[in-house]
């Protein structure tokens, strides 16, 4: 058949590496679609500082009782700094989901540094939004939440 370039050949090596290292934890893993819109959310949240970054932050969070889209990295060495947050989100009802990457997760946040965990939130940590504004974030916001409820119930 047809060989493939280097390109396609060290693409196909990092998916790998990705799938590979994930934690034995991590379910329910986001399937490609959902990652997608995850991540756009995250993007949107990150521009109108309605994001939570890190364990630290999002644990802080979540145990105040704000309410929010707890998004965990799969690939996270040693294990046992997240292993913590999925029961964390359950007994506040926050819905969570793995993905693959951290540092994919770090880019969609607007950070260099790879990320374990974000909390997307509707309401800023400070100020108010203009209402276009949380009402765009807000559309988003419930589609991906409904498709990470939905998911946690296929997983359990």
């Amino acid at each position: 058949m047809g060989s493939d370039t280097e390109a396609e050949k060290s693409i196909q090596k990092e998916n790998k590496k990705k799938v590979i290292s994930l934690a034995p934890i991590a379910k329910p893993l986001a399937g490609k679609k959902l990652q997608k819109r995850t991540f756009k959310l995250i993007q949107k949240a990150a521009g109108k500082k309605c994001l939570k970054r890190g364990v630290k932050e999002v644990v802080k969070s979540i145990r105040r009782g704000q309410k929010g889209i707890c998004v965990i990295a799969g690939n996270i060495s040693p294990i046992d700094v997240i292993t913590h947050l999925p029961i964390l989100c359950e007994e506040a009802g926050v819905p969570y989901a793995y993905v693959p990457s951290k540092e994919d997760l770090a880019q969609a946040g607007s950070t260099k540094r790879p990320t374990c965990c974000v909390l997307v939130m509707l309401n800023p940590a400070k100020g108010e939004l203009s209402a276009e504004d949380l009402e765009s974030l807000k559309t988003d916001y419930e589609q991906v939440a409904d498709d990470v409820k939905e998911l946690a119930s296929d997983v359990i």
